[in-house]
Parts: C-alpha cells; sequence; structure tokens
C-alpha cells in the first residue's frame, strides 16, 4: 500500500473513531449512497464483481443500521426497522438478478433518509453549539 493510500486510510479511520453518533449515521447513509450508485454504474457496464461487492457493502450497512436501532427507547422506529428490512431484501434481489431498476428504487428511497438524517445531525448540532 502507498504512503498516500495509508494516510487516507488512517484518516478516515480517525473520523470514524471520532464522530458523535449522529454524524456515525450520516458517514452511513453517504456511504451507502455511494455504494448503490457504483452498483448501479457496475451492472450497467456490466462489471458483476464490482456490483456484487457493492451491493454487499450496501448490505451490511443497513444491517449495521438496523442494528443500531433501540426499539425500547424508540419505539417508533419500528417503521424505519421496517423500511431496513425491505431494502435488504430489495437488495439481496437486486445482487441475485442483477437488476439495476432495483438498485435505482432503493436509491431513491435511501437519499431523502440520508438528507434528513443530515439536517437532523446538523440541527442538534447547532442546539449544542447554542448551550456552549
Amino acid at each position: 500500500m502507498t504512503t498516500a493510500a495509508l494516510m487516507r486510510n488512517r484518516y478516515a479511520r480517525d473520523a470514524v473513531t471520532t464522530a458523535s453518533p449522529q454524524r456515525l449515521v450520516t458517514m452511513l447513509y453517504d456511504r451507502l449512497l455511494r455504494d448503490l450508485g457504483a452498483a448501479e454504474t457496475a451492472l450497467g457496464v456490466p462489471d458483476i464483481e464490482v456490483a456484487h461487492r457493492e451491493l454487499v457493502h450496501a448490505q451490511d450497512i443497513i444491517r449495521e443500521l438496523a442494528g443500531s436501532l433501540d426499539l425500547a427507547i424508540w419505539p417508533e422506529g419500528e417503521s424505519l426497522a421496517q423500511l431496513y428490512a425491505w431494502l435488504l431484501e430489495r437488495l439481496i434481489a437486486a445482487n441475485v438478478s442483477k437488476d439495476s431498476m432495483i438498485v435505482a428504487e432503493c436509491r431513491e428511497v435511501v437519499e431523502p433518509l440520508r438528507d434528513a438524517w443530515h439536517e437532523a445531525a446538523n440541527a442538534s448540532a447547532t442546539a449544542r453549539a447554542a448551550h456552549a
């Protein structure tokens, strides 16, 4: 691995370990959209190996997001948990069938969620700064 690659990896690792919980969620959503876009592109080429890798990573992110929901604290999160289950099912179907339309469908669902999480994280950061 080159020195530049090692530095990028260290920067990314440090960014994750020092991020607030809100920022971690937004980082996961950002990466999820990046994976979905890359999978959609790869399926169009087609580059099945890259598409598979990106879709599996996207599934891992969905599992991480679903696993982070604490329904005992936030019972209203049940609908989000159901949405995550649906997304996971659709991403598996996209990977099995190599269907870029399913990936696009998932991306269209995830984009507004990502935007909402970014808005919430920004509002939280602004509120914390105002109380500091």
